[in-house]
């Protein structure tokens, strides 16, 4: 039997022999001392790409998240944010929970923020109001479709932030599939934020981490919230090998998903009873809409895997299908078959 196709996510990727071979030969040390070489030329290369001073690893993405958000905030103060971001849908309350930060969500008039969605945000300097005081964005935003936020309105929106004083924080998970899908260095599409988060264990195929990248300030406070959440680690400069792999040689096929995804996606609009959720996908993501006369979103994927199709439900009538490293063009063509076989059932 053909090994299962796996869609669930981009984090389902097992590491290279290439990438596991750096990871066994890394330098390592006492990170938590400041020792490890491996995680310090990572933070360093982080720091590079993206155009900041400095850069702090972190287990997870949602850890060097909420570091941002601890680092930008104190209690009593809001964050700003789309309802759908991850920071505020995915994250487990981490806002309110470890930061006594309240959360305003913001939906955009279009399909992704701009400026003018913000406009009249800002509390009153008044004791009965919360402090606004960070702005976040997700670049690529999740769950509208793994969507690409257009440069021009993302400096819009970073001129609006810090006209008011604001921090402007930009959960990358998926920053580098943003980079590739436009064409444009990861420094520049940086530029606007004050913090930016990546991840290393989506798109980019390396078993575990993600960093956090600001000014060398904000970057030494963030170190000292790393160790209250648990985040300090020792001879992690193994797993710190994987992402410097990462970087240096799975950036650029990223675009490989990229097309794998417009494969599927294709398949899906030509299915009567399935609809693409956002449209083409801009990277690696197809949210997909399942009309009742199909069945459930669960029924539909139980049809898939017994096809070989892993995918994920992710609401009664919502199915979520990724792309990634792991996927051939062979394998691809048999997903949007699959796809377009279920009009017969």
């Amino acid at each position: 039997m053909d090994p299962l196709i796996d869609l669930r996510s981009d984090t389902v990727t097992k590491p290279t022999a290439a990438m596991r071979k750096a990871m066994a030969e890394a330098e390592v040390g006492d990170d938590v001392l400041g020792e490890d070489p491996t995680i310090k030329r990572l933070e360093e290369r982080t720091a590079e790409l993206l155009g900041k001073e400095a850069a702090l690893f972190a287990p997870t993405g949602t850890m060097a998240n909420q570091l941002a958000i601890g680092v930008h905030t104190r209690p009593g103060d809001e964050l700003l944010c789309d309802p759908t971001s991850h920071v505020y849908l995915w994250e487990g309350g981490g806002i309110a929970r470890l930061w006594g930060v309240t959360t305003r969500t913001v939906s955009p008039a279009g399909k992704l923020l701009d400026a003018a969605d913000f406009q009249g945000l800002i509390r009153p300097d008044d004791c009965h109001y919360v402090r606004t005081r960070l702005v976040t964005l997700e670049n690529t935003q999740n769950r509208r479709g793994g969507a690409v936020h257009a440069q021009a309105a993302v400096e819009r929106i970073g001129t609006w932030t810090h006209s008011h004083n604001l921090g402007f924080h930009c959960d990358g998970a998926r920053f580098m599939n943003a980079a590739v899908a436009l064409g444009m260095p990861a420094a520049k599409l940086a530029a606007p934020f004050d913090t930016v988060s990546l991840c290393f264990s989506k798109g980019l195929g390396a078993p575990v981490g993600s960093a956090i990248a600001g000014s060398k300030e904000f970057i030494a406070q963030a170190h000292r919230l790393r160790k209250v959440l648990g985040g300090g680690m020792r001879q992690a400069g193994i797993i710190a090998a994987g992402a410097l792999y990462a970087l240096e040689h799975h950036v650029q096929r990223l675009a490989e998903d990229h097309e794998h995804a417009r494969i599927i996606a294709q398949a899906v609009a030509e299915t009567p009873g399935l609809k693409l959720e956002h449209g083409t996908p801009d990277t690696n993501l197809i949210w997909i809409e399942v009309e009742p006369k199909l069945g459930t979103a669960a029924e539909v994927a139980g049809r898939l895997r017994a096809q070989g199709i892993l995918v994920s439900a992710l609401g009664p009538q919502i199915i979520r299908a990724c792309t990634h490293l792991d996927l051939n063009r062979s394998q691809v063509e048999r997903v949007a078959q699959a796809v377009r076989a279920l009009r017969h059932n």
